[in-house]
């Protein structure tokens, strides 16, 4: 009699060879089980979700550190460089008096879009700025302005995450100002763009680029620091 009792709580065969069904206490055992089993599996998914998280905040902080030191570098920049449209004008005033007409760009109009535009950025109001960048280059595209505002359309659709549109900004300026002094800075940029695309050796030739025909800039510094870890 005892052993028939313990086989029917255990839940075990019957001697009719058919599974006795399990005692309520089996049965909570079992839901405990599956609880565990589940809370386990969300524990890993927010363990993953957290990680993935403090990776973009991570991301988000070198964007926000490297544009900072940009952005105290274009403030340096513009302090210290003189305005090179006055000295290109006087040396050419006849040819150039024949070429204007009305529709002819104000220098000083030029400069205040372009100090506007600069400061939407360092307001961190980041869509304004790519607006104003995009609308000042559509306005003044052989502004004396239009090679620092191409680099810094760049990046702005860098910071907001926009690689693709960060790429094709940071191309245009030494494609469309190949003087210009941004060129390194930009070609090194572009070589980022790329690497964080995934795509390894176009970044690597970028910046092989960059140190063969700027070596002394920051940007060949900074390209070669990169091509020791690609």
């Amino acid at each position: 009699m005892l052993a028939g009792a313990d086989q029917g709580m255990s839940g075990t065969a019957t001697g009719g060879g058919a599974a006795a069904p399990l005692s309520a206490q089996g049965q909570v055992f079992m839901q405990m089980q599956q609880m565990q089993e589940e809370i386990s599996t969300l524990r890993g998914m927010l363990e993953e979700q957290q990680h993935e998280l403090r990776t973009l905040r991570q991301e988000n902080l070198e964007r926000y550190q490297t544009l900072d030191s940009r952005l105290q570098e274009g403030v340096a920049a513009q302090a210290s460089s003189p305005t090179k449209a006055t000295a290109a004008s006087a040396g050419s005033a006849g040819a150039s008096a024949a070429q204007n007409d009305a529709s002819a760009a104000d220098p000083e109009k030029e400069k205040l879009f372009y100090e506007a535009s600069f400061d939407l950025i360092k307001q961190r109001d980041f869509a304004k700025a790519q607006q104003a960048f995009s609308a000042f280059l559509r306005k003044y595209p052989n502004s004396q302005y239009a090679g620092n505002a191409q680099y810094w359309l760049g990046e702005v659709h860098l910071v907001e995450g926009d690689l693709q549109a960060a790429g094709k900004a940071f191309a245009l300026v030494s494609h469309t100002y190949p003087e210009h002094n941004k060129v390194p800075d930009s070609l090194y940029k572009l070589a980022d763009v790329e690497r964080r695309l995934g795509n390894a050796d176009k970044a690597r030739g970028i910046m092989q680029e960059v140190v063969a025909k700027f070596p002394n800039s920051s940007a060949a510094q900074l390209a070669q620091q990169d091509l020791r870890k690609l």
